[in-house]
């Protein structure tokens, strides 16, 4: 066995290849991406043609990967914790229609919002859906919970969710990959012809199928090889650590904890370790990275007896992440603090690349919306999103994906004039389609402005499902030829864009224009590429 230094995303992206997946689907969200970037580059997964294409949207991943599991083959589909929010409603009916082939849903948590609009912690959509969930401590057991993670969901006729952070994403280990992968299952459709048809009749049956199945779900946690309870030789404290958090509380006792630990990385919570170590300590310490869910239970489980503390109760903060300090702080280890930051040390903000097609936009958009005042222009999510920044303040909302052309469409049946959106090619077609068709079908009185970088710039450059299509969607959803316009993202074309702006303020009715010029990083890389596919010229 060869070690390979992998980061945790990549540890999963191995782990779903060994462990004999026949496909990966995923829509990119930091920081999920790269799990998927890993199988679509890996020899193994192009030799045994493992899906590897990415999706529409994170809801249409989960679909496909469900269809793949009922066709009885094992499958990954990858996101970041807002996307599971987009998938939410396959992946609370998975959880009752049980799965076929082995079904992992890998999900990447955000904790201090690197990335995203919120902090929210995937345990508990878990919890909620009343199936597993595996949080690996460090990359070695991303990549085993990951391949032994399908047998785990076909054992127990249930998709699980394995829930990572930030931390454990982007950064690197040694791990140790197994000798020889699975082999991907043969087609077979399921036993029950009944199982995936959740008319209420049936999905009545499965409900109570799956509220069975929740005391073997527990019994897998205590018998998980990786929840683990370790021994401390004082037992005024008991720590109960989840996921990554050990690695936390480890770093500040480098010869070992002298407090009983419980670690936690498979659930649900299993009520015998907990008991366990609740009985042996006076008092219970609970690290865990994202909300309180842990603690929240413990306090259902023991009721007021002993002293628990965590999150709850202020000894650890309710956002951001953990690190070394903050844990060492709730044990009153003394800590050396750095130099401060001096003053004149300022945070660079974040800004469009220069030459970014969308400067262009904005700059014709800040030049026609100045007439009407501030207020008017619905942000979305993705690369244009900077331009709610310096120099432009070209945006007054940003909520989640593909709410620009919703929002805008609200503002305007509210009375707002004009109401534009401002939305990019990969999230119109995640998200912005469903919006566009209601704003067509009610005629709204809306512009909407899509970005076309021809690119899923923020997430490293990955063609989107509207690649070459934009028109031809507006087209088929309705809106008026006349009033779909095109044009190239470029200095020269400014007074051109601006006269197209203020001309479709003037319809009273959906409009669509496009400013399309690629993304100029994904243009440098397609010119390296084709660089470096040229023959050398021979020299004699």
């Amino acid at each position: 066995m060869t070690k390979k230094l992998l980061l945790g995303v990549e540890a999963i992206g191995q782990g779903a290849i060994d462990g004999g997946i026949s496909g990966v689907y995923a829509y990119p969200g930091t920081p999920s991406t790269e799990i998927t970037e890993y199988i679509q580059g890996n020899e193994m997964a192009i030799e045994r043609n493992i899906h590897r294409e990415w999706s529409a949207n994170e809801k249409t991943a989960f679909e496909s990967a469900l269809g793949m599991s009922y066709a009885g083959k094992r499958a990954l589909v990858c996101m970041k914790h807002v996307g599971l929010n987009v998938a939410a409603d396959p992946f609370m009916n998975a959880a009752m229609t049980g799965i076929n082939g082995g079904l992992i849903i890998a999900v990447a948590d955000d904790p201090s919002m690197h990335s995203s609009q919120n902090e929210q912690d995937s345990r508990y959509y878990g919890k909620f859906a009343m199936i597993p969930v595996l949080e690996p401590s460090n990359q070695q057991e991303a990549y085993d919970m990951t391949r032994t993670g399908f047998e785990l969901s076909e054992q127990l006729g249930t998709p699980v969710l394995l829930r990572i952070t930030t931390r454990l994403a982007h950064s690197r280990a040694g791990v140790i990959p197994v000798d020889t992968a699975a082999s991907e299952n043969k087609l077979k459709l399921p036993a029950d012809p009944l199982q995936f048809i959740l008319l209420p009749a049936f999905a009545r049956k499965r409900y109570q199928t799956l509220l069975d199945k929740q005391s073997r779900f527990e019994k897998a946690s205590e018998e998980s090889p990786f929840n683990r309870y370790i021994d401390g030789k004082d037992n005024s404290l008991g720590i109960i650590c989840c996921g990554i958090a050990l690695n936390y509380l480890q770093e500040n006792f480098p010869d070992g904890c002298p407090f009983p630990i419980l670690k936690v990385v498979q659930y649900p919570l299993s009520s015998q370790m907990v008991r366990k170590l609740e009985q042996q300590v006076d008092k219970l310490l609970i690290i865990e990275e994202g909300y309180p869910i842990v603690e929240e239970q413990l306090k259902g489980f023991f009721g007021y007896g002993k002293p628990v503390s965590g999150k709850l109760d202020g000894t650890l903060p309710r956002t951001g992440e953990l690190n070394p300090d903050i844990i060492a702080n709730a044990l009153k280890i003394k800590t050396e603090n750095g130099m401060p930051m001096p003053s004149l040390v300022a945070n660079r903000p974040p800004a469009l690349c220069k030459g970014c097609g969308h400067h262009d936009l904005f700059k014709a958009l800040d030049e026609v919306s100045a007439e009407y005042g501030d207020g008017h222009v619905f942000s979305d999510i993705g690369c244009y999103t900077l331009g709610v920044l310096p120099p432009y303040h070209s945006g007054n909302t940003c909520v989640d994906m593909g709410s620009s052309v919703t929002m805008a469409k609200g503002a305007a049946d509210a009375g707002l004039f004009p109401s534009f959106a401002v939305i990019g090619d990969s999230t119109f077609t995640h998200s912005g389609i469903t919006g566009l068709l209601d704003a067509v079908y009610e005629k709204s009185n809306i512009l909407i402005m899509i970005g076309d970088n021809e690119s899923t710039s923020m997430t490293g450059g990955q063609n989107s499902s509207a690649l070459g299509r934009i028109e031809s969607i507006c087209l088929g959803a309705g809106v008026d030829a006349e009033h779909i316009h095109v044009i190239e993202a470029l200095p020269k074309n400014h007074e051109k864009l601006v006269a197209l702006i203020r001309q479709e303020i003037a319809y009273n009715g959906v409009s669509v224009i496009i400013p399309r010029r690629e993304c100029i990083q994904k243009s440098a890389r397609r010119i390296s590429e084709s660089r470096k596919q040229k023959p050398a010229h021979c020299v004699r």
